[in-house]
């Protein structure tokens, strides 16, 4: 097991980690601290315990924000799959191609046939 020590606000904190977890805990550990700071810059000196909850709650409330456009992007993708969009892509069927293709040289042999017959 691990000891990572990190600074939350002004004081300096040491928790045990599991092998392979370290960097989770110090990402966690850095986004309260970022939240500390701001409370900090803004409020000054508070009692640590004032402060770990302030900053908690609005990463909480950062959290719920991200959850909310989660969920609503997540009923609009069922939404869409659902119900998805009707495209339609026009497709000259192969067969369909050749025909025109024979009936084009045909009209140009009877063409050539009749400005012969006329001449």
């Amino acid at each position: 097991m691990a000891e990572v020590t990190f600074t939350i606000g002004q004081r300096d904190y040491t928790l045990s980690a599991q092998d392979g977890e370290e960097k989770l805990l110090r990402r966690a550990a850095a986004m309260l601290d970022t939240e500390a700071q701001q409370i900090l810059s803004q409020a000054g000196r508070m009692p640590e315990p004032r402060l770990l909850l302030l900053a908690g709650l609005m990463l909480a409330d950062r959290t719920a924000q991200f959850e909310d456009r989660a969920d609503k992007a997540e009923r609009e993708l069922n939404r869409l799959k659902a119900h998805p969009e009707r495209v339609e892509i026009p497709v000259i069927p192969a067969d369909l191609h050749e025909a025109m293709n024979e009936l084009a040289a045909r009209a140009e042999a009877l063409a050539d046939r009749i400005e012969d017959d006329a001449s």
